[in-house]
């Protein structure tokens, strides 16, 4: 399967190093009636693996066709990626097979309400936060001021409608409140649901704000 790969990575010749660009010259083959067409890129780790060298791990998932039959592929790979200081990127190592992550049997410990937090403050934070997250996605970095302390949480400019919070839980932390919220909306591009979850501190002197 590592030849649909090289066929990806093929695409974009300008990030391989020349080396890698004459080694992969022949790699590619039109005499067979096999194509494949990727449906996602899973990044699952990069280290650092020298002073401006970082290794990254990851999957490449393939719908591999052969006449008519069509069978899903996974496949793990690493490839070694140069970065200069100015932020520019090459590859210095080809993709390399290499095992498939494992998943965790780890369950984050799920967060409790705070019984101390009474339910008109529970109430009144809830309402800024569905306030917040309908004004975020198109606020500006003037006008998230009023709502966020310097600059803790940027501006995304981005095309979403808000639909609700799910499962709030507020606890105390000193004279703060600290959230466990996710944040449900629709991408207006996409057409797809999106829930974005955040851990947050709010604070209220005339009027809640987010501190950190």
């Amino acid at each position: 399967m590592i030849n649909f790969h090289i066929q990806i990575i093929w695409q974009s010749t300008k990030y391989l190093s020349k080396e890698l660009q004459d080694l992969n010259a022949d790699t590619i083959r039109t005499d067979i009636p096999t194509s494949a067409t990727v449906t996602n890129v899973l990044v699952w780790n990069v280290e650092q693996s020298g002073t401006n060298d970082f290794t990254v791990a990851y999957e490449v998932d393939q719908q591999v066709k052969e006449g008519e039959q069509t069978q899903a592929v996974a496949e793990n790979y690493t490839v070694t990626v140069h970065v200069d200081k100015d932020g520019a990127m090459v590859i210095t190592q080809n993709p390399t097979l290499a095992p498939a992550v494992q998943k965790s049997r780890y369950e984050p410990k799920v967060q409790e309400a705070d019984v101390s937090v009474s339910s008109d403050t529970v109430k009144d934070a809830t309402a800024f936060l569905e306030t917040f997250f309908k004004l975020y996605p198109t606020a500006t970095e003037k006008e998230l001021a009023y709502y966020v302390k310097d600059g803790v949480l940027a501006p995304v400019s981005g095309d979403y409608v808000f639909s609700e919070l799910v499962n709030p839980v507020f606890t105390k932390d000193g004279d703060n409140l600290k959230v466990s919220v996710s944040v449900k909306y629709l991408d207006n591009k996409s057409k797809m649901t999106q829930i974005s979850q955040y851990e947050l501190v709010i604070h209220k002197n005339d009027n809640w704000k987010i501190v950190e």
